[in-house]
C-alpha cells in the first residue's frame, strides 16, 4: 500500500500529539504532587498508597490493553485512553480525601496503561506503513511533552493545582475528541508491509518466548536507570554540595539530552541499524554515568547525567519496535516488565546507597546499561529496523 508523503506526515503528527500530551500529563501530575498531598492532608505513607494505586492501575491497564488491542480497535482505544487519562487528571485535582484519590489514581493508571499499549502499537504499525524508522522521534515528543509539562507546572506554581489539573485535563480531553476523526483515519491500523534498510516487517517471524523476555529484561534495566535519574540525579548533585538550582538542572539536562538523541535516533537507526545504535548508545550511557557518579566535580556529574540520557535515548523506542514483531500482547509484556524496573529502581538505588554510598549505588544503572550494550544484538537482530 503506497501513501502520499502528506498522509504520512498527518499520521506522525497525530501520534506525536498523543505522545506529547501523555508526557505533559505525567509531568504535571508528578510536579504538583506536593500540592495534592497538602490538599488531602496525606502523610508520606498515605501518599505512597496513592502512587501504588496508580502503579497497580497502570499494570492492569497495560495487561488489559494487550488483550484488547486489535488493528481495528486502535483508534477507539487511543481516543478513549487519551480522553480518559486527561479526564482523570481533572478529577484528581478535585480529590481531597484518601479514598477519592485512591479511586481516581487507580482509574488514572488504567487509562495510562491502555493508552500506552495502544499508542506504541499504533506507532509500530505506522512505522511499518512509513517504511522507515519513526519511533525515536515519536518518543522524543513524549520527552518534549514532559519538559513542557514540568515548565508549565513551575510557571504556575502559585496557581492552585486544582485549576491547573482541571484546565489542562479538559483542554486535552477536548483536543482528543476534536481530532478523533484524524485518529480513526490512521492507516497504520491496517498493518501494511514495510521494507527498511536493515530488515523489514514483511515475512518477519514472531518473537520467541526467550527473546520476548530478553526484551522485557532490557527494558526493565533501562527504565530502572530512568527512574534513578528522575529520583536521584538532584540528590546526587546535592551530595556534591551543588546549590538547589544547580541540583535541579541534573534531571533537566538528562531529559533534554534524551530528547535530542531521540530527534536524531531515527536517522541513525536507518543508517546503521537498531542493534548498532543501541549498543553504541548504551556504552556511552554506561561510561557517562560511571564517570559522573565517581567524580567529585559538579560539572563532571552534570555531564555524566547528560551523556547517560543521550546514550539511552534510542533504547526504549528500539525495544518497543522489536516487541511489535510479536503483536500488541508482546508490546504490553515488554511495557509491563519495563515498568516494574521503573518502579523498583529508585527504591533499590536507595537501599544500595544506604548500605554503601550513593555514588556506588549509581553504578548499578551504569552496569545495566553496559549489559544492554552486550545483549543488544541478540535482542534486536531480525526484529528491529
Amino acid at each position: 500500500m503506497s501513501r502520499s508523503p502528506a498522509s504520512a506526515r498527518r499520521e506522525r503528527l497525530v501520534l506525536s500529539g498523543y505522545f506529547l500530551g501523555l508526557g505533559g500529563v505525567m509531568a504535571i501530575w508528578g510536579a504538583r504532587m506536593p500540592a495534592v498531598q497538602h490538599a488531602a492532608q496525606l502523610s508520606t505513607a498515605r501518599l505512597s498508597l496513592v502512587l501504588l494505586a496508580a502503579a497497580l492501575g497502570m499494570v492492569a491497564g497495560l495487561t488489559a490493553g494487550g488483550r484488547l488491542v486489535r488493528p481495528e480497535r486502535l483508534p477507539a482505544l487511543l481516543v478513549g485512553g487519551g480522553a480518559g487519562l486527561a479526564g482523570c487528571l481533572a478529577v484528581l485535582g478535585q480529590c481531597t480525601t484518601l479514598a477519592s484519590l485512591l479511586l481516581a489514581a487507580l482509574a488514572f493508571g488504567i487509562a495510562h496503561g491502555v493508552l500506552d499499549v495502544a499508542l506504541n502499537s499504533a506507532a509500530v504499525r505506522c512505522q511499518n506503513a512509513n517504511g522507515r524508522p519513526i519511533m525515536a522521534s515519536l518518543h522524543a515528543a513524549y520527552s518534549g511533552g514532559a519538559l513542557g509539562g514540568a515548565a508549565l507546572a513551575a510557571a504556575t506554581a502559585r496557581t492552585p493545582h486544582t485549576s491547573l489539573f482541571m484546565v489542562t485535563g479538559l483542554a486535552l480531553s477536548a483536543t482528543v475528541l476534536a481530532t478523533a476523526s484524524r485518529t480513526r483515519a490512521l492507516s497504520g491500523t491496517g498493518q501494511p508491509a514495510a521494507s527498511f534498510q536493515h530488515g523489514g516487517a514483511e515475512g518477519r517471524p514472531g518473537l520467541s518466548v526467550a527473546k520476548l523476555w530478553l526484551l522485557g529484561a532490557l527494558a526493565a534495566g533501562i527504565l530502572l536507570g530512568e527512574g534513578a535519574a528522575a529520583d536521584w540525579a538532584a540528590v546526587h548533585l546535592h551530595s556534591l554540595h551543588a546549590t538547589a538550582a544547580v541540583s535541579a538542572t541534573a534531571f533537566a539536562l538528562y531529559s533534554a539530552a534524551m530528547m535530542a538523541g531521540r530527534l536524531t535516533g531515527d536517522k541513525l537507526t536507518a543508517a546503521f541499524g537498531a542493534p548498532t545504535v543501541v549498543r553504541v548508545g548504551a556504552l556511552f550511557a554506561a561510561a557517562g554515568l560511571a564517570t559522573g557518579a565517581s567524580a567529585a566535580s559538579v560539572p563532571l556529574a552534570l555531564a555524566g547525567w547528560a551523556v547517560f540520557g543521550l546514550g539511552l535515548s534510542t533504547t526504549i523506542p528500539s525495544l518497543i519496535t522489536a516487541a511489535g514483531a510479536g503483536g500488541p500482547k508482546a508490546v504490553a509484556t515488554v511495557s509491563v516488565t519495563g515498568y516494574l524496573g521503573l518502579l523498583a529502581g529508585p527504591a533499590l538505588i536507595g537501599a544500595l546507597a544506604s548500605a554503601t554510598s550513593l555514588s556506588t549505588a549509581l553504578l548499578l544503572p551504569a552496569l545495566l546499561a553496559a549489559a544492554v550494550a552486550v545483549l543488544a544484538h541478540r535482542a534486536l537482530e531480525n526484529t528491529a529496523p
